[in-house]
């Protein structure tokens, strides 16, 4: 693989914290330029004037050292060991007893920084009552009382005003609560995964909360663990730590109790707090807590942080500016318009403010704030903590997950199910011929290397030991504890590590894939010492002559063929296997203060680790949990591709793979047995192979093209692969643009992955960060993994990344129906203007009520869908592509514009037709009588002579010519409204606001869902059942309640110009089912999906 593939972007929303980063270790740096520099300035003086400096001069140049010295606050690096105990008053063996960690406690305080200072409340009010949205409403507000100071006879621009300001007001307030629920939410989070750690007190180790650690403490620190204050090394074994975080350096940085240099920003046996540690364990006095700590002194010179937008915030703001162009640009438009055709300033103003209020859809925030408040509250549930909860959407857009095995597919209850050694398998359980038995010799071998050999340890509490064995909790990995819990029943295992003390050790690394511990065999010095090593079986046997066979030892090749048989039995069954094997070292050339290098590094390595002796197998099982073959079954049913990366053998990762649904078709191996040949005869791109089984050996020999071809495979299993191949297919997924297999050469299919990465380790931790969502484990993830993921599974469980793919997916669905559901409005509320500005037809609606419409009884049904349920078929719908499936696009606005809007403009151009001609005014006439409507301009009725005697049709009338236009005979003969152009204009007006209310019912109904029938999805969301009832009630309470009458411009309409609308809400609801109904049954791809389908 080229070396550039294997550096790639971070995701976007890891940018932020690289940014608080680079802050620390700007201010970091710095400091520690500044304390070497006067340090070197110091010493260079010192030397100049050793020779003729008086007493005081050297005095007063120590005083100074000293005072620089003082800055940092950290002088522990230059003491010993012994002077560290008492200066801290603990005996490092024993640890600080409870009534002093409790008198410290309250003298340090808790082991956490001060937050920084949080935004205020008002200005979060503020924020929500001055967005672009809210600021174009504030502007109208404002053009409305300057209308009204100009011409204050017109009260109407003073009631529009007044209502833009109390709305815009509401709706902050609004949105301010919702955000406020959401943050609690998030808050809340916090408290789910207290870090924990291993510390020693009265002789006893024990995990406590961090933040209640104190300083004298004496921590263990392990590889993967977070580290939990300033600590002071007392003893290591190959402990690096990552301070990428604090100093910038991007490798490890070994630390050991030993140091030479002076500045303790530099010191080899300090191990600050936050930085990670990533191989070895050590442990070490804690020597500073809280903000005395570096990072908390640093933290308080560097606190500024960068918001990074998120993508579905990205989508948001780009349909901000969009929409916000399109109502200032036809409202700049409408007004130039009106001036050249000579309207009134006054009047100008207010259809600029019109044609805003029409565009805006004033209810969108308000709508994303309540989505992501409820998924808030949905992740809390499912017990899966997210980060930044607006990049649950990204994971709607997931196309991969690449997933580890242990764990995360598998339950992580390890026990041991078989062991082999003599040559036979024997069951870990049960009593008979074909149990182990405790009193062979080879047994005993495998017993002692699986209890010594081992870090894991049982918690030792009182109550914790008093449990069955399997139920007691311990401090180590699955696989460790596992073998713990096999040994201790044989015997205790303090009881043998009491009697064989550990005297070196190689802790287990993802490169070596083994570890070994070296023992004084039954604590006799004159004994040889005993080198014991447990891993991968290929490792281990790779490095053993011999092989322990009912206790003689034998050539290895004599029982080869047995041992790979038992190997790939045991394999087949999905249990990980072991290998364990051991070395005696003769004590003449191992003497007892021999010191022993705690690396593999055969540069370094001071003693043998070849021409061992095997012993034997051990093999654990970990069943799949119980949800993951649905989960994943459901991924894929979604177009989410699940590909398994282990560390594992490949045989264990490839019966695991078939037993949760990654693999469901034929691989090498299965054609290899059906075939009756060798593995090695049939190659991955045979024609019956459709599910590939890739090792790390295999993948660090292929070319980038290669891996590519394999990747093009939907059913992937990548096994015994190392940290750095992980970030190698994360990000070869990342990268690639097509797919060719089953696409003919010249057609291949263009794709764009976005790659969700699951893992626990220390190794996960570059893959995670690369992903564009790292997902980390909860339970059994070290800190490290956690602190690079973006979601953290509480519950350790695969089948909570499918609950966040639907929720990512809902999330974007339910914003785009309510994106289409208020633009749709916004043609019926436009058109109006525009025939009043082109044809000067009497304004058919008013802008106040165009703002009853958006701010009013549009808001509620719009907000309602970010109640709405999922789609039963949300995860059979391919992953939506990032580059074409934005939250605006052509289709949409064409759905809402050109189909849906038109019909509901003629909805209410009908109406409002239908109620000025049941008023005497004959759609004819209308055409060039806006001026006439407006100054209420009626004529006498013509004598007998002017209409040839016919008087009979003008009988009851007071004006009967409207502007030069014969009036027809009112069909509702309402007084104060039948051939009254102010009222029946008002009437219609009202009739038209209406009409869009009762054409809405049907919108809602439609956008409830993008593909399925209302049929399928029900009316379950009581809140948009609500959204009916209120928008339907708030329309009737404008319109009868008499005292809104005047400053709204409602009027009290009869029942029956209710009723013309009708027809339009049935054809919205018809065409739209129809629509749907042909996009899901003409076929995948059909003209309805491509075309019509938002």
């Amino acid at each position: 693989m080229s070396e550039a593939s294997s550096h790639r972007r971070l995701s976007d929303e890891k940018q932020g914290d690289l940014k608080v980063d680079s802050a620390v270790v700007r201010t970091f740096s710095e400091k520690n330029a500044e304390f070497q520099h006067k340090l070197e300035q110091r010493r260079a003086r010192k030397a100049e004037k050793s020779k003729s400096a008086t007493v005081d001069e050297v005095k007063l140049e120590d005083k100074e050292e000293e005072e620089d010295a003082a800055e940092v606050d950290i002088t522990e690096h230059m003491m010993s060991i012994q002077e560290c105990e008492r200066e801290y008053g603990v005996d490092v063996k024993e640890g600080l007893d409870a009534a002093e960690v409790e008198r410290r406690l309250e003298q340090y305080g808790d082991n956490a920084l001060t937050p920084p200072p949080s935004k205020p409340a008002w200005l979060i009010f503020l924020s929500h009552m001055t967005g672009f949205f809210s600021l174009l409403l504030w502007g109208a507000g404002i053009l409305c009382f300057i209308a009204y100071g100009l011409d204050s006879e017109e009260p109407s621009n003073l009631y529009l005003g007044v209502v833009l300001t109390i709305v815009v007001f509401l709706t902050g307030c609004f949105s301010y609560y919702q955000d406020a629920k959401s943050a609690a939410v998030m808050e809340g989070f916090k408290n789910f995964l207290p870090q924990q750690c291993n510390v020693t007190r009265g002789g006893k180790l024990i995990r406590v909360p961090a933040a209640k650690i104190v300083p004298g403490d004496i921590v263990t620190i392990k590889n993967g663990d977070k580290v939990p204050a300033d600590v002071r090394l007392i003893n290591s074994s190959n402990f690096k730590v990552d301070n990428a975080s604090l100093t910038g350096e991007s490798l490890p940085q070994k630390r050991t109790p030993e140091n030479s240099k002076d500045s303790p920003l530099e010191a080899t046996n300090l191990a600050f707090y936050g930085t990670l540690a990533v191989n070895g364990t050590c442990q070490g006095i804690v020597i500073r807590t809280g903000d005395k700590t570096v990072i908390g002194t640093i933290a308080k010179l560097a606190t500024t942080t960068e918001n990074v937008m998120t993508p579905i915030a990205i989508e948001i703001h780009h349909f901000i500016k969009i929409v916000s162009s399109v109502a200032i640009f036809l409202g700049v438009t409408f007004v130039i318009i009106s001036l050249v055709k000579g309207f009134g300033t006054i009047d100008t103003i207010v259809f600029g403010i019109g044609i805003i209020v029409a565009n805006v859809p004033e209810g969108l925030l308000a709508t994303v704030t309540v989505s992501l408040t409820l998924t808030a509250q949905r992740m809390a549930l499912k017990k899966v903590l997210v980060k930044n909860l607006e990049s649950v959407e990204t994971l709607g857009s997931t196309t991969v997950i690449a997933s580890d095995k242990t764990g995360t597919l598998t339950q992580n209850r390890m026990t041991v199910a078989h062991v082999w050694y003599d040559e036979e398998i024997k069951l870990a359980h049960g009593q008979g011929p074909q149990s182990y038995n405790v009193e062979h010799d080879t047994f005993v071998m495998m017993q002692k290397i699986a209890t010594l050999c081992n870090t894991a340890t049982f918690i030792n509490t009182p109550e914790n030991m008093a449990l069955n064995v399997v139920q007691r909790t311990t401090n180590g990995d699955a696989s460790e504890t596992a073998m713990i819990k096999f040994c201790e029943p044989i015997t205790p295992i303090e009881v043998m590590r009491r009697n064989n003390e550990t005297i070196g050790m190689i802790p287990f690394n993802s490169a070596n894939k083994f570890a070994v511990t070296i023992v004084n065999q039954d604590n006799d010095w004159d004994k040889p010492r005993l080198l014991l090593m447990k891993g991968a079986p290929e490792r281990v046997w790779s490095r053993c002559s011999h092989v322990l066979v009912k206790g003689k030892k034998v050539p290895k090749a004599e029982v080869e063929d047995n041992y790979n048989q038992a190997q790939s039995d045991l394999m087949n069954n999905g249990e990980r296997v072991l290998g364990l094997c051991y070395l005696e070292l003769p004590k003449d050339e191992f003497p007892r203060d021999f010191e022993y290098a705690a690396e593999a590094d055969p540069e370094v390595l001071n003693f043998p680790l070849d021409n061992l002796c095997f012993v034997g197998l051990m093999s654990l099982i970990d069943p799949p949990r119980a949800a993951v073959p649905a989960a994943v079954r459901s991924c894929q049913s979604a177009g989410i591709k699940v590909v398994m990366v282990t560390g594992d053998h490949p045989d264990t990762a490839e019966a695991i793979a078939k037993q949760v649904n990654i693999i469901r078709d034929p691989t090498r191996r299965d054609i290899a047995r059906k075939l009756g040949v060798p593995m090695s005869e049939i190659s991955n791109d045979h024609k019956d192979v459709d599910a590939v089984v890739i090792t790390g050996a295999e993948l660090s020999k292929l070319e980038d093209e290669q891996l590519q071809h394999y990747l093009d495979y939907d059913q992937i299993v990548f096994a015994r692969t190392s940290p750095a191949q992980k970030l190698i297919i994360v990000q070869a997924l990342q990268n690639k643009r097509f797919i060719h297999r089953g696409y003919p050469p010249s057609e291949p299919k263009p794709v764009r992955h976005v790659v969700a990465v699951t893992g626990d380790g220390v190794n996960d931790s570059p893959a995670l960060k690369a992903a564009n969502i790292g997902v980390a484990m909860g339970i059994v993830g070290s800190e490290v993994a956690k602190d690079a993921a973006d979601m953290i599974l509480l519950n350790d469980n695969f089948a909570s990344i499918v609950d966040g793919v639907e929720e990512g997916r809902l999330i974007f669905d339910n914003l785009k129906k309510s994106i289409a559901y208020t633009l749709s409005s916004n043609i019926p509320e436009i058109s109006p203007f525009l025939f009043f500005i082109l044809l000067a037809l009497p304004l058919p609606l008013s802008t106040v009520l165009i703002l009853c419409i958006d701010l009013g009884t549009d808001m509620v049904p719009a907000i309602s869908l970010a109640y709405e349920n999922k789609e039963a078929n949300i995860m059979q719908k391919p992953p939506r592509d990032m580059n074409h499936d934005r939250l605006v696009t052509a289709k949409l606005v064409s759905f809402a514009y050109l189909q849906i809007g038109m019909i509901q403009a003629l909805a209410g151009f009908y109406t409002y037709l239908v109620v000025l001609n049941d008023y005497g005014f004959h759609p004819s006439i209308l055409p060039g009588k806006a001026d006439t409507f407006e100054n209420k301009f009626l004529v006498p009725a013509p004598t007998s002579a002017q209409i040839g005697g016919d008087t009979s049709k003008y009988a009851t009338m007071t004006g009967v010519i409207l502007d030069g236009s014969v009036l027809n005979e009112c069909n509702i003969k309402r007084a104060g409204v039948c051939h009254v152009p102010e009222e029946a204009l008002a009437h219609a007006q009202c009739a038209f606001f209406i009409s869009i209310v009762i054409v809405q019912w049907a919108d809602i109904l439609a956008c409830k869902t993008r593909t399925l029938s209302i049929k399928h999805q029900g009316m379950r969301n009581g809140m948009l059942n609500f959204g009916l009832c209120f928008e339907t009630c708030l329309g009737a309470f404008l319109c009868y309640v008499t005292p809104l009458n005047t400053p709204l411009g409602t009027r009290d309409i009869e029942f029956v110009h209710w009723l013309p609308a009708l027809p339009f809400a049935i054809v919205i609801l018809v065409y739209d089912e129809i629509r749907k109904y042909l996009m899901r049954n003409l076929g995948k791809g059909n003209w309805f999906e491509r075309f019509t389908y938002y």
